[in-house]
């Protein structure tokens, strides 16, 4: 995927997940942990009956494909904006957390994509 004005693509490289900036690659977190926090490295697309009553015109054809969660990954296009939240949280854990802030926001937005389907 090329880069367009206002956003950025993902990297995956040598189990890291990376987001491409204008100052180089911002390291989001190992590959393995966002494979793991969102359940596993296949995702089935579907659709809940209030996403349906939600939005009657969205289309649902992808409904049952199974997707490759690093393909997604690799595939993924961001908002400028989201990666400059990025950048401004550790990229490692905080405390007692088992997962870093960065990482988190970043597989927050990734669900965001696999939940709302491929169509």
């Amino acid at each position: 995927m090329s880069r367009t004005a206002g956003h950025t693509e993902t990297v995956v490289d040598d189990g890291e997940v990376y987001v491409r900036t204008a100052e180089g690659r911002l390291r989001v977190g190992a590959l393995a942990d966002v494979v793991a926090l969102v359940g596993g490295p296949a995702w089935e697309v579907t659709y809940t009956d209030r996403q349906r009553r939600r939005h009657p015109d969205l289309d649902t054809s992808d409904e049952g494909l199974v997707v490759d969660v690093v393909d997604v990954v690799n595939a993924m296009v961001l908002e400028e904006g989201f990666v400059d939240a990025l950048a401004t949280l550790p990229a490692d854990p905080v405390g007692e957390a088992d997962v870093a802030p960065r990482t988190g926001l970043f597989v927050g937005r990734l669900l965001g994509y696999l939940e709302t389907g491929l169509g």
